[in-house]
């Protein structure tokens, strides 16, 4: 018996190769490195297999920053204040209301992985796979993107490489960053609501 509606499935499925196809042409292939694209595409195999590993990986790598984005968006849309820059290119006149649009799966996203949980449960070993996941995505994100973009902050918190520690020092601790600090409360928060 399926958790998950063939509706739901396609519908997704849709979604992603449209969006995919697009931020290929306008981003390129390094903008798939960042943790929210990587879930954007992961979610589509969790569906289809109704894998609880994937989709509680996924949940834990971008929960909170999807809650950081939702934050940083929301707050500037009702106040008008920019309060990181992390969303300032949802207030670019000059990228397309389309490509715009595309990115409100950060909206989302990390809801309706939620919601898969709650259908396919909670895998206790999300968070070591997760934290594998994050330690082979960052140093290629290091050695394959180019520092301007700073995808995954691998060059430094913000806009601005780092400069206080030497770059792969700095990596390191990112990596660990990562999963002591975003991946661990995660999922001890996902085990005391769905195990």
């Amino acid at each position: 018996m399926t958790m998950i509606p063939l509706w739901i499935k396609l519908s997704y499925t849709i979604f992603v190769m449209l969006t995919v196809a697009v931020y290929t042409v306008k981003y390129g292939y390094g903008n798939f490195l960042w943790f929210s694209d990587i879930a954007l595409v992961a979610t589509v195999p969790a569906l289809w297999f109704e894998s609880s590993l994937i989709a509680s990986m996924m949940t834990i790598g971008i929960l909170l920053p999807e809650l950081f984005w939702n934050v940083t968006y929301f707050g500037r849309l009702v106040t008008g204040r920019r309060l990181a820059g992390l969303t300032d290119y949802m207030f670019d006149a000059q990228k397309p209301l389309y490509l715009r649009a595309l990115s409100l799966f950060h909206v989302f996203l990390p809801v309706f992985l939620l919601w898969m949980i709650s259908r396919l449960g909670y895998a206790k070993e999300a968070w070591i796979a997760q934290s594998v996941l994050a330690w082979i995505v960052l140093p290629l994100t290091y050695l394959l993107t180019d520092p301007a973009q700073n995808i995954n902050w691998v060059h430094g918190p913000g806009t601005k490489p780092q400069k206080r520690l030497p770059p792969l020092v700095y990596l390191c601790f990112l990596m660990i960053g990562f999963s002591l600090f975003v991946y661990l409360p995660t999922h001890l928060l996902l085990q005391a609501f769905f195990i």
